[in-house]
């Protein structure tokens, strides 16, 4: 078979991708065939905001679930991040699953997860974490590593024998989807892209390029 015709039977290859109608229920698939195939970092995801000047700024979290129909992680408020979401509430995330040669990008607005929402999280971390959440004063300058140590000490004592309450300066943020594509590698480049966008509350998908 001449190279031609390989690249015909490729793109004539009835296992090119397929995907629901709605991209939330696409999203959960592919992440939940990640978490089960032991990916590294599934849950892994490139947050992107964007400063007062105009500066993008990018971090990887952890994605925490979906939640109402929006994607889910926790912060500190007084964070860089917290703070820049606060101000703009743009947003971008991209999940990466290099052994399945998948990725998919979010682009939405971020809202803060209510009360109830975020207590629910904070609960059921893992009471180191929950020390953590009240210890460190995210993104700020401190003097030593020491002076961290110190505080997980102070809050240890603090919650001696009690229960951790969740600091108010701590919680969820939700993100909204407005668009989300969808990326699956194929060789010679021919990679399959779909993206969805959010029109009248309906999602609209369109077959990309590669």
């Amino acid at each position: 078979m001449s190279e031609a015709d390989d690249l015909k039977s490729m793109m004539q290859d009835e296992t090119l991708l397929t995907l629901p109608n709605d991209p939330l229920e696409g999203f959960q698939e592919w992440f939940d065939k990640a978490v089960a195939a032991n990916c590294p970092e599934s849950t892994a995801m490139t947050l992107a905001s964007v400063g007062k000047d105009g500066m993008p700024s990018a971090r990887i979290v952890l994605f925490k679930g979906l939640i109402d129909s929006a994607f889910f992680f926790v912060t500190n408020f007084q964070s860089r991040k917290a703070q820049e979401l606060l101000n703009d509430p743009r947003v971008s995330l991209v999940f990466f699953w290099a052994e399945q040669q998948r990725q998919i990008r979010v682009m939405g607005r971020a809202e803060k997860a209510s009360e109830k929402q975020s207590d629910d999280y904070f609960n059921s971390r893992p009471r180191g974490s929950q020390i953590g959440a009240w210890s460190s004063p995210q993104s700020t300058v401190i003097a030593s590593r020491d002076e961290l140590i110190a505080k997980v000490r102070e809050v240890e004592d603090q919650f001696k024998n009690k229960p951790i309450t969740r600091p108010p300066f701590w919680g969820g943020f939700l993100i909204r989807p407005e668009k989300i594509e969808f990326w699956e590698g194929r060789e010679s480049r021919l990679h399959e892209r779909f993206l969805f966008e959010k029109k009248n509350n309906s999602w609209v998908k369109s077959r990309l390029a590669p």
